[in-house]
């Protein structure tokens, strides 16, 4: 089982690399890559008070997967962006990868992702909940070795997370 200690930070090389994708005769390792990303995303929730996605490279398991805990877990498999909205929005994100750090970035406002579930099941996704855009554009930005450090508005676009009471 992955621990805290596992997760890759800002600088390691692996984190810049493009992932290859899953493929079906890897399906009986995604329960374990599964419960190693849902066990480091935990401890960052209790240590950082934040984290609802997670992507396999930052356990340096390159392999494109990723995993969302918003209202209920979930497994995306190879996914794709088929479209994105012209329309933008700006936040400060934040990543597990540097977790004192948020970046300021701008984001597409909705998209359609297409992906395979733990079963190998194919979904077309239309996301037009912004918080779950740009946490998708995050997270799917890892899978091609981008961080969101590299989507910096400008150089002005860093500062550290405040410290919680």
């Amino acid at each position: 089982m992955k621990h805290l200690d596992d997760l890759l930070l800002l600088g390691d090389p692996r984190l810049y690399e493009r992932c290859a994708p899953v493929l079906e005769s890897e399906l009986p390792m995604v329960n374990s890559w599964v419960a190693d990303l849902h066990a480091v995303m935990k401890e960052i929730r209790t240590k950082y008070q934040f984290g609802r996605g997670i992507a396999a490279p930052q356990l340096g398991i390159m392999k494109r997967l990723i995993y969302l805990n918003v209202d209920r877990p979930q497994v995306i498999i190879n996914p794709e962006l088929v479209t994105v909205s012209d329309e933008t929005g700006e936040l400060w994100d934040d990543c597990m990868s540097f977790p004192n750090l948020l970046v300021h970035v701008r984001r597409h406002r909705t998209l359609t992702l297409s992906y395979r579930d733990e079963h190998w099941q194919a979904h077309t996704w239309d996301v037009t909940d912004w918080g779950l855009s740009e946490l998708i554009q995050h997270e799917y930005d890892h899978l091609n070795g981008v961080l969101c450090t590299m989507r910096a508005i400008d150089n002005q676009s860093f500062r550290w997370r405040p410290t919680p009471i």
